[in-house]
């Protein structure tokens, strides 16, 4: 029997014909999410150049305070709220704010402090949404699903990290600032819907005869369990050091972005197009090699190929940058970069949580995802702003940067071998699944 063109499509991309709406309802939510926090992206970052490139660092430390006071009010949502609906509360919670902020925008639009306050707000959004999104995924596919499946998904992210700055250009004219944030709040809404199908296809097809049962039960525990339970694992105790690492090396970057940008762009409106730009080519070579690459690679190869690849590549940019410290190179060096954390370092990261328990693919991950990350980010900043006031010129900063790249690399290496074996263990310990 002739296959019809969904089967040949599916099976180009390594999908079996029943996860197809799986799939599809979780590429969706990414790309609606991504959408709606790119459309915002390019304009916090020129806020943050508007206050001053040597005040970066007091932004990320203002996010780092943001997320340690965020962390136990998810802790508490997470403990008392069914596993499936972690999501929609806190999607819920974050499309209210996006509200109050459109209603600012529309009264105060030029108040510093408002903008200050949805930098720092942006920045601490992204990454628990981000978290919990992939926190659902972790949840619902098995290890051996996030191999063939997750960079496919992921992909829509990188879809929607390219639509979203594009429709901030052509949007902020007609609708304003308001009308973007406003606009941010309803694709939010609708990747909360995504993730109710997925959750419903899981359902469907559950991987464990109670699985419906325990998806309906509150994970219970204290508000300060994610940070706990990273405490009392060595597995988890690494997967922070990974996100550690990885956050120091962005930082570095980020901040050596700024300095190039504000010395060769000074006029504003110049450097949101240089931010678009960039995000514009990274989300392109993302969702090309996450669509024809990714799956295939963590499927032959294992992930530790996707957790070392990208922090090799980027000791090589440091090192290029310490002789060659021009914009040009800082362009090519923060587009692989970037490009390859998408592609390979995110994917590979949260298969890492497949082989924990439920708590942790919520609790854990997301203590990770943010504190881990912010905390990082605002003593990086610093550590960055300290080596160029006493070098006075990068060098010093880009061979820092190396070595924290270098160490991210080794990081990966041995969490892939301890992924390794805890995934066979559970493939061990899981009863075999009937036919379909």
């Amino acid at each position: 029997m002739a296959r019809s063109p969904l089967d040949r499509i599916a099976a180009a991309f390594d999908v079996e014909r029943e996860e197809a709406g799986a799939v599809a309802a979780g590429f969706a939510m990414f790309f609606l999410l991504f959408a709606g926090y790119f459309m915002l992206r390019p304009v916090r970052e020129t806020m943050g150049i508007a206050g001053g490139v040597d005040n970066l660092q007091w932004l990320f430390t203002g996010t780092f305070l943001a997320t340690l006071a965020a962390m136990p009010l998810f802790g508490w949502i997470a403990g008392r709220v069914q596993r499936r609906r972690i999501l929609y509360w806190v999607y819920g919670f974050f499309a209210g704010n996006l509200l109050v902020f459109g209603a600012c925008f529309l009264l105060r639009p030029d108040d510093v402090w408002i903008a200050r306050t949805f930098y720092i707000w942006l920045s601490v959004f992204n990454l628990i949404a981000i978290s919990v999104a992939w926190s659902v995924l972790v949840d619902v596919f098995s290890a051996a699903q996030g191999k063939r499946l997750f960079a496919l998904m992921a992909a829509g992210a990188s879809l929607g990290g390219l639509v979203g700055p594009l429709a901030g250009i052509f949007l902020v004219g007609p609708i304003g600032h308001a009308g973007l944030v406003l606009l941010s709040a309803a694709l939010l809404l609708g990747s909360a819907a995504m993730a109710w199908t997925i959750q419903r296809w899981r359902e469907r097809h559950p991987l464990a005869p109670d699985e419906a049962r325990q998806r309906r039960q509150p994970l219970g525990g204290h508000p300060f369990a994610g940070a706990t339970e990273v405490l009392r694992s060595p597995y988890l105790l690494g997967i922070a050091l990974f996100v550690l690492l990885l956050a120091s090396v962005s930082t570095f970057l980020y901040f050596e972005q700024a300095r190039l940008v504000e010395a060769a762009y000074p006029d504003r409106a110049d450097q949101t197009r240089v931010f678009g730009i960039i995000d514009t080519v990274v989300q392109t070579l993302a969702i090309l090699t996450q669509l024809f690459v990714t799956g295939r690679v963590a499927g032959r190869l294992g992930v530790g190929v996707l957790l070392v690849l990208v922090p090799l590549v980027a000791a090589a940019g440091f090192l290029w940058l310490a002789f060659a410290p021009t914009f040009a190179v800082l362009a090519v060096v923060m587009v692989v970069r970037r490009a390859g954390e998408y592609a390979f370092v995110r994917p590979g990261r949260e298969m890492l949580y497949s082989v924990v328990a439920p708590a942790a693919k919520y609790k854990a991950k997301n203590f990770n995802d943010t504190v881990v990350y912010r905390g990082a980010d605002a003593v990086s900043g610093w550590v960055k702003a300290g080596i160029d006031a006493i070098a006075q010129q990068p060098t010093l900063a880009m061979l820092v940067g190396a070595a924290l790249a270098l160490g991210w690399t080794a990081t990966g290496g041995a969490l892939a071998r301890a992924h390794g074996r805890a995934g066979a263990s559970e493939s061990a310990a899981r009863p075999p699944q009937p036919a379909a």
